[in-house]
């Protein structure tokens, strides 16, 4: 990627007159408006349409994303999105739907809402599904609220005040947990990077409420003793949370209902092959056992005599979860892939997805620590410790120096437990040429950090920015322009 300097703002470019070239004016606008939000100066940048959509091209051509480069980002399963999921999606019956529209004049809608949950819960073996919330936080907090009114309904609303998240849990389940007021208590691994059940039976007890859990883990192994330990939950009165974000690994094969979890979420913009990334929409459907259906968010699709309608007269329901009634273009996407797929094909994706990790774990293990170094599922992780150790190269220092060879990093830093942490999920999407070139590229940074480390502390040198200062970046962002 060749430098060419920074893209000036459209705010500090642009000549007086400019935006007129082509449209007239529409009249006066105080003859539209009314006084009080009419502002006698308005610092708008002008420009002409040519000047306009250079600015943005060039934007978009130094943007990184999964349709130009690999992108290995572990949990946030960043893989190619089939373009005709796109075009589903945006076909006018679908597009033009106003979420007001009558029950009658919406079937198909509702039918495509119907049939996403009924495959949703057949997959992950729930009783039922809700598509209400927005994205998986947004599930994770949905789910709690959940069980929250199904301890109050049983008369354990005071007591039920504890929430478990291991260790290997991703950072989002503890937030959560604190939002709605729970006391959170850390569950160690064991040395296999597993729940350690012993420690889990000292930990739970009457005051439990949720253990929530991701199967397979953040370390990519799969929780082999899960039975066991929702089996302890559950003697406590406790429920069973499922994170979905690792569902990438287990389509077809495995089913958290089956394991023993009561609530779960997914990430349809993971799992399901949504764009995302960026703020964009996501789309974190809830999945719930039989005796939580009643606690599910407003509206539900219920069929009728008459047809499919949105129910509102829910008694136990924990209400909406968000405006109108989800991300719908997301639903459509998310049962194109469904039904393109089928059963046969969701299960050999996930398979794809579990052999691609396998093969970049043996083929980097030689170059980096693999604390874990078993067969793992769909991700795994590395360490940069023994460099850092030996060189003071850092697991951001490699990361950089890979952005200069065309790849995104892997998640750095997680899980914590790790230290100098790369998590690396290759996703089923990418052929054999491509992880072979990635592990090339890898192995080049990695003689580079031993032969001179100074060229990594300096990467990347060939992107667009250069090293920037992550911490100033979170803690003083500056995102609004302001006029000189």
């Amino acid at each position: 990627m060749a430098h060419h300097g920074p893209i000036p703002l459209l705010f500090e470019t642009g000549k007086s007159g400019r935006a007129r070239r082509y449209v007239a004016p529409m009249g006066d606008a105080a003859a539209e408006l009314p006084s009080e939000v009419l502002r006698t100066r308005l610092p708008l940048p002008e420009h002409s349409e040519l000047d306009v959509v250079r600015h943005f091209t060039r934007l978009s051509q130094r943007t990184f994303g999964i349709d130009t480069n690999f992108y290995p980002l572990g949990s946030c399963t960043m893989k190619y999105n089939p373009r005709v999921n796109d075009t589903l999606a945006n076909l006018p019956g679908f597009r033009e739907l106003h979420p007001y529209t009558p029950d009658r004049y919406a079937q198909g809608a509702l039918l495509v809402m119907e049939r996403l949950e009924r495959a949703l819960s057949s997959l992950f073996g729930m009783a039922a599904f809700t598509l209400n919330p927005a994205a998986g936080a947004h599930g994770e907090l949905t789910a709690l609220l959940i069980a929250r009114a199904a301890f109050a309904a049983r008369g354990e609303g005071e007591q039920r005040t504890t929430v478990i998240v291991p260790d290997t849990a991703h950072g989002t389940n503890p937030a959560s947990a604190a939002m709605l007021g729970y006391r959170v208590v850390s569950l160690p691994s064991n040395e296999r990077g597993r729940v350690s059940l012993a420690a889990l039976r000292e930990i739970v007890g009457p005051t439990t409420a949720v253990c929530m859990m991701t199967n397979p883990n953040t370390l990519g192994l799969f929780e082999d003793e899960i039975r066991a330990i929702a089996d302890t939950v559950h003697a406590a009165g406790g429920l069973m949370y499922y994170d979905g974000a690792n569902a990438n690994a287990l389509m077809g094969n495995a089913r958290p209902g089956e394991m023993g979890f009561d609530l779960m979420h997914l990430n349809l913009h993971k799992t399901f092959s949504i764009p995302h990334g960026g703020g964009g929409a996501g789309a974190g459907p809830v999945g719930v056992a039989a005796s939580l259906v009643p606690y599910l968010p407003t509206p539900v699709v219920e069929r009728t005599t008459d047809g499919l309608r949105l129910a509102f007269d829910r008694p136990q329901s924990i209400g909406p979860m968000r405006s109108f009634w989800s991300n719908f273009a997301h639903m459509v996407r998310a049962l194109a892939y469904v039904e393109a797929n089928g059963i046969e094909g969701l299960t050999r994706v996930s398979q794809l997805a579990v052999l691609n990790a396998n093969y970049l774990r043996v083929l980097l293990r030689d170059v980096l620590e693999v604390p874990y170094d078993e067969p793992c599922r769909h991700e795994f992780v590395a360490s940069a410790q023994r460099l850092k150790k030996e060189h003071g190269v850092r697991a951001l220092d490699l990361a950089k120096a890979l952005l200069d060879r065309g790849y995104h990093a892997p998640t750095m830093y997680f899980p914590l437990l790790v230290p100098e942490c790369l998590m690396i999920e290759p996703t089923e999407t990418e052929s054999k040429e491509t992880l072979d070139a990635f592990v090339e590229a890898f192995c080049e940074v990695i003689a580079l950090a031993q032969r001179d480390p100074q060229r990594l502390f300096d990467a990347p040198e060939c992107t667009v920015v250069g090293r920037v200062d992550e911490t100033k970046a979170a803690r003083e962002p500056d995102l609004r322009w302001r006029e000189r």
